[in-house]
């Protein structure tokens, strides 16, 4: 079991989740129920999963909840990149966001490897 807290790829993740909430105000109303949706669910499940895995009690199970918040990380890197071509949300806005998101693929490749 690890302290969750202690673990600077779930601070990023919880980091992330709160700056997706905030952009996601920007987005149309008629979107309330698809992107600004998604993306909030898909923000959340980053930090929840690492700290779900945290929680587990052995390294394979650790890295299945790893794997499960890289594969929303890839989604919600996705979903920005489609907010940004679609021109819902400038794009210079977003690039802080994206670029979050690949760090937080990065470290958890790393993380990983090293359990």
């Amino acid at each position: 079991m690890n302290k969750v807290e202690d673990l600077i790829i779930w601070k990023k993740g919880m980091e992330l989740a709160k700056l997706v909430y905030k952009i996601s105000i920007e987005l149309p109303n008629d979107e309330k129920f698809g992107l600004k949706s998604q993306i909030k669910r898909c923000s959340v499940s980053i930090p929840s999963n690492i700290a779900e895995g945290a929680g587990r009690n052995s390294n394979k199970e650790f890295k299945y909840f790893l794997s499960i918040a890289n594969g929303s990380a890839y989604e919600l890197q996705t979903q920005l990149l489609l907010i940004g071509e679609l021109e819902l949300i400038e794009e210079e806005k977003l690039k802080p966001l994206i670029e979050l998101c690949i760090e937080i693929q990065k470290m958890n490749y790393s993380f990983q490897k090293r359990l």
